[in-house]
């Protein structure tokens, strides 16, 4: 049986282009120079294409594969993919939910510690000699005790608030709607509410059009000067010009970011702050995870050229 010839959007770790390989016939977009003329000359025999959440599929090139039948996402987000694209050329789309979810909680309980204690900047303190030379640390903010707004309570979000409930914090929390949720979890629907009633805002929650900037100025203001917020979701979630401004302007307490606009060429305006904590976009990214995530994604390929259920479909 002839191999389904498959794009890969972009690299994957050595074992799981080697797996792939096995299987399929992969094309590596990433690296192709003149990709109008590949597409000419290859787009015919490509039947499925496997992605990133950071990268996706546009309505474009969707389109300019007429025998696509199949985006495989490896990660949780589908927001890059053009799902009206795919939906209207009966494509199917999935991506690798639940196996990153424990390492993504844990690392944003980690920004959140990391943030209030001011961990980096105590490090720091204590390597250029300050400690020895100017005494100690200047104090810091707790985490335990504090009141904690999770907007949007998705595996994640849920993952989340459940650590967050051994730091005996309120937990808050903002969705489409109210969950089924141990008691002491309050439901707030809006979230400039929210914001209001958290000292930690902690952004895990989708990105689609409806939540586009639904942290923006008024959220912001509403957090205060005292409130930090945690992004682990998507930077399109935040206005980020206006949280710069928050930020510069010391409206909020501080933030700790693992997403940005444009990145890895982030604003420089991020660089010249101290009541940021700065991260790459790797909280999924550990050896475990992401070889369950690579697992996932082509498993779904292989059920699919199966004839097999999906088993993580998102359409």
């Amino acid at each position: 049986m002839n191999k389904p010839h498959v794009l890969q959007i972009g690299p994957y770790p050595q074992r799981d282009e080697e797996l792939l390989n096995e299987h399929f016939v992969l094309h590596r977009y990433f690296e192709i120079d003149d990709r109008h003329a590949f597409l000419n000359r290859n787009g015919n025999d490509i039947r499925a294409i496997a992605t990133r959440g950071d990268l996706g599929a546009d309505g474009d090139l969707i389109r300019s594969l007429p025998a696509l039948e199949i985006i495989a996402i490896n990660g949780v987000g589908f927001d890059s993919v053009d799902l009206k694209a795919a939906k209207s050329k009966g494509i199917a789309v999935t991506n690798t939910p639940d196996v990153l979810t424990g390492d993504v909680a844990d690392l944003t309980v980690g920004m959140m510690l990391a943030q209030s204690r001011r961990m980096v900047a105590a490090a720091h303190w204590v390597f250029s000699g300050d400690w020895k030379n100017r005494g100690d640390f200047p104090l810091t903010t707790r985490l335990y005790g504090k009141r904690a707004g999770i907007l949007g309570l998705g595996r994640i979000g849920s993952a989340v608030a459940r650590r967050l409930d051994a730091f005996n914090m309120d937990i808050f929390y903002s969705s489409t709607s109210a969950k089924s949720t141990p008691q002491s979890w309050q439901f707030i629907k809006d979230p400039a509410e929210l914001a209001a009633n958290s000292d930690f805002l902690v952004m895990t929650l989708a990105a689609n059009d409806q939540t586009r900037h639904i942290v923006n100025k008024s959220v912001l203001d509403a957090l205060g000067p005292r409130g930090f917020l945690i992004n682990v979701s998507r930077a399109a979630n935040v206005d980020e010009t206006a949280l710069l401004d928050a930020l510069e302007k010391a409206e909020i307490a501080g933030a700790a970011l693992d997403v940005f606009d444009g990145e890895p060429d982030i604003n420089p305006r991020f660089l010249k702050l101290d009541n940021v904590l700065l991260q790459p976009h790797h909280s999924s990214a550990t050896v475990e995870t992401r070889k369950a995530m690579g697992d996932l994604m082509r498993e779904n390929l292989l059920a699919y050229f199966a004839g097999k259920k999906l088993l993580t479909p998102v359409i």
